[in-house]
Parts: structure tokens; C-alpha cells; sequence
């Protein structure tokens, strides 16, 4: 019998691509976003549903038949925080999150994976972060604790519930590089702040593999850090960024700045989590892209 997969946030970034995967491999598939429906596609096995999943609708409904749900639902943090703003960050997950998990099926196993994100630990510092780590206390930590604490009440409802903390996802159709190698093709690239704050990052192709192995992975449940293996500081990676294309990395963006321009959101981004992915080694997940600079090369189409 065919399994289906249900993923809000499916026509996003990741979700369009997580969408591909699941068709590969066979799954009857469910995208739910709030934009518009893509064209539509000649695989009968795809279904859009365009919906606002902060409010219970209609959209609800096809969870009866899914097999797997992929919450990846949330507006971007990556704008200025004025206060409504933090409330749509703020109401986009959890409100989603409660709605999914409200509508799953009691009467049989569902496999959740719940998107979360590493600011769940804070600004650590030098601390290595693996899931057992507390969490911290600023804005997107709170949001993150929130989050994870609605996900894990599918757990009532007979659900395996998976939580992915996400780190800065790169990959060449899109997310993070868009923002970040512009400037360096201009030569104005380089550190933010002191640079000695730490760049959790993870391939797409990683993070895409890591959700279908935990699916597959039927003893797979909790908290999973998804974030490469090696760590990489703000410096670091300016470097690695100006050495693979050739350009100077020196402008350092000095952090007033940054706060100036961004307000609370330019404080968070100075910071960073130290984190590995400790759960998804021990269990048996081997990573394509561990380092840095040879993801990277995959990107800028070096390799």
C-alpha cells in the first residue's frame, strides 16, 4: 500500500525539495503552504492544498491519511522584529504545530517530524551543544521550547514525534547563500561582529537525508541536533568564503551596526550555538557534507 506524507511548508524552500524526495521514494504526497498554488503538477501523486494552518480548516482533514507529517510551517526570522512581527513568528509555529497535532489520527501510529531550530540553546558561547543541553532564555529560545512542547503532545495520540532543531541550511537553489555570497562577489564580504561567534550550518542534501533516515529509522524519536559534524566559526567561514571565490574577506560588519540596522534580530545573529549532532551519528546517520568548505565547493559548483 502506498504511504502518504503530509508536510506543511511544502512549497518552501526545503519543503519543495523534501516534496521531490518523498515522490522518489514512493510516497503519495500532501504539500500544504499559505502562498499560492504552484502550477500543477502531472504526478497524480502530488496533492497542493493552499491554507492558513495557524487556523483549523478544511486542511485538517488529510492528516486522516497520512503516514508521515513534516511540520516545517513558519514565517522567516530573518526581517526586523517589531512587536507583531514576533507574534507571527511566534503564532506561525505553535498555533500550526497545536492544529497538526489536534487533527492526527489516534488510532494508529503517525510518524511527527517537527521542525525546531538550535537558538533553542541560546548564545552559548564556546559550549559544546549536544540535544541534552538546556535551553536558553531569549526570544527564539522560548519560541523554540513552545514549539517542541506542542510537538511532543502527539505523543498522547500514539505519534513517533521527531524534533529537528535546524541549523542554517546551504545548498544552490537557495536558503542562506542567497543572503550570504553576494557580498563577497562584490568584495565587501567578511565577519560580522567579533567573528568568534560559531556558524551551525548543515547541507541541504544532509538535512533532507537525516529526515528521511529518521522516518525509515522506526526506533528514531526525540530531539535531533541537524547541524554538520564540524563546527565552524562567523570567521571561519568568512574566510572559507573569500578563498573559494577568489575574493578578500576582511570588511568586518562591526556589531553596533548590525543592532543598529536589525534591532533584536541583528543581537541574535551576533550570537551562536556550538552544536553537533550527536543522536544522528550514534544512531547510524553518516553525513555527506561534514565540513565546511567541501559543502561549499559542492554549492559554487567547485567539486
Amino acid at each position: 500500500m502506498t504511504k502518504t506524507a503530509f508536510i506543511t511548508g511544502g512549497t518552501g524552500f526545503v519543503g519543495k525539495n523534501l516534496v521531490s524526495l518523498f515522490l522518489e521514494q514512493g510516497y503519495r504526497v500532501i504539500a500544504v503552504g499559505r502562498s499560492a498554488r504552484p502550477a500543477e503538477s502531472a504526478d497524480g501523486d502530488l496533492k497542493y492544498v493552499a491554507a492558513d494552518t495557524t487556523i483549523p480548516g478544511p486542511w485538517q482533514d488529510d492528516l486522516q491519511a497520512a503516514d508521515v507529517v513534516v511540520n516545517l510551517a513558519g514565517v522567516s526570522i530573518f526581517n526586523y522584529w517589531t512587536a507583531s512581527y514576533k507574534k507571527s513568528i511566534y503564532n506561525s509555529r505553535i498555533l500550526t504545530t497545536r492544529n497538526l497535532v489536534d487533527a492526527l489520527p489516534g488510532d494508529r501510529e503517525v510518524a511527527l517530524c517537527s521542525t525546531s531550530a538550535l537558538g533553542y540553546y541560546g548564545d552559548r558561547g564556546d559550549d559544546l551543544l549536544n540535544e541534552e543541553e538546556p535551553a536558553g532564555t531569549d526570544f527564539l529560545a522560548q519560541v523554540c521550547q513552545d514549539w517542541e512542547k506542542e510537538a511532543f503532545k502527539a505523543s498522547a495520540k500514539n505519534a513517533r514525534v521527531i524534533v529537528m532543531r535546524f541549523s542554517t541550511v546551504i545548498d544552490k537553489s537557495g536558503g542562506a547563500m542567497k543572503i550570504m555570497i553576494p557580498p563577497y562577489r562584490f568584495f565587501v564580504g567578511g565577519p560580522m561582529g567579533s567573528g568568534k561567534q560559531w556558524f551551525p550550518w548543515i547541507h541541504l542534501q544532509d538535512l533532507l537525508a537525516g529526515i528521511a533516515f529518521l522516518v525509515d529509522t522506526k526506533e528514531a524519536q526525540g530531539v535531533y541536533n541537524f547541524c554538520a559534524p564540524e563546527s565552524i566559526r562567523n570567521a571561519g567561514m568568512a574566510s572559507s568564503l573569500g578563498r573559494l571565490l577568489h575574493r578578500p574577506a576582511l570588511l568586518k560588519v562591526p556589531g553596533f551596526a548590525i543592532k543598529l540596522l536589525m534591532g533584536e534580530f541583528g543581537k541574535s545573529i551576533l550570537g551562536g550555538q556550538r552544536a553537533v549532532p550527536e543522536r544522528l551519528l550514534s544512531e547510524g546517520y553518516r553525513f555527506k557534507y561534514a565540513g565546511f568548505e567541501s559543502a561549499m565547493k559542492e554549492v559554487l559548483g567547485l567539486s
